[in-house]
């Protein structure tokens, strides 16, 4: 299992899906993807955050260079693998898969070409990004997804999607021969992040508890 964070860095919540995913019986990788490229928190969330830099086409390489890099690890098997998302890391993941990786340079991986989504059977994608920029926005088919189960949490009080552009986006998946299902909460954007107190992103740690369960439930089936 190979976890991808939000726009506001690797937060607590990321760590405890990674722990809940080794109780279970998995390998898990939390992928950051700011701290080695030098940027802090406060620099993500002005130019991540905002769509300035880094949007999901371009951290789709993270997601390809990660599973590469997980092969080659003795821990992994790699013929069993899943990936999860939050908000900005659920962009890449999906934008990822919405690319046809046929030549050198895309996502900005010279080899992506020799790049390879084979062994990835699930995809946990908690509210994705799907607005603006976002490849799967339209619902184009991917062009590939046969295999891949996808479990979707969509909360109907996300701020920057409606429920209704949500399942546009994912019907990009089923499309390509995906196994979608999704949950959709009461609930805001970041709903599972503990110390979020405001009006548009609030934490819920009831839901926060459920989600954590469905989490584990999906990786047994996958």
């Amino acid at each position: 299992m190979i976890l991808f964070h939000g726009c506001g860095g690797v937060r607590i919540h990321i760590r405890q899906y990674a722990q809940a995913a080794t109780r279970a019986g998995w390998a898990a990788l939390i992928i950051d993807s700011f701290e080695p490229r030098g940027w802090s928190r406060k620099l993500a969330q002005f130019l991540v955050c905002s769509g300035l830099i880094f949007r999901g086409r371009r951290r789709a390489g993270d997601v390809l260079a990660a599973l590469s890099g997980a092969r080659s690890l003795p821990i992994v098997d790699s013929s069993r693998m899943a990936v999860a998302g939050w908000s900005h890391g659920a962009w890449a993941i999906m934008d990822l898969w919405a690319q046809p990786l046929t030549r050198r340079g895309e996502v900005r991986i010279a080899d992506a070409d020799r790049g390879s989504l084979g062994g990835v059977h699930g995809a946990f994608l908690a509210y994705p990004y799907v607005g603006v920029a976002s490849a799967s926005r339209g619902g184009r088919p991917w062009p590939r997804g046969e295999g891949l189960k996808i479990l979707s949490v969509v909360p109907r009080r996300d701020h920057l999607a409606s429920v209704r552009r949500h399942l546009r986006a994912l019907a990009s998946a089923v499309s390509a021969g995906a196994e979608v299902s999704i949950w959709s909460i009461d609930a805001t954007h970041a709903f599972d992040e503990p110390g979020l107190d405001g009006r548009i992103l609030t934490y819920d740690e009831s839901l926060s508890l459920e989600a954590m369960g469905r989490f584990t439930a999906f990786l047994a089936g996958i």
